[in-house]
């Protein structure tokens, strides 16, 4: 009997795919929830200029700061 993947903490669900590596079921649960997670993130595009590359480094340094301070 599987057990239920959508109770299951993201640690406890990604210890069970590493344990239950052809459990398919479970691997896109998995996925799901990082999908999930990720779709309030920023997403930046590839820098194709030198001002889309400033722009890049200013927010990379933005986050590192806002890491430091918690």
């Amino acid at each position: 009997m599987k057990p239920d993947f959508n109770t299951m903490s993201k640690p406890e669900l990604r210890a069970y795919v590493m344990a239950h590596r052809n459990d398919n079921e479970a691997f896109y649960t998995l996925v799901d929830r990082f999908r999930a997670d990720s779709k309030n993130n920023v997403q930046y595009p590839c820098p194709k200029t030198p001002e889309d590359l400033a722009q890049m480094e200013k927010a990379i340094q933005a986050k590192i700061e806002e890491l430091e301070k918690s």
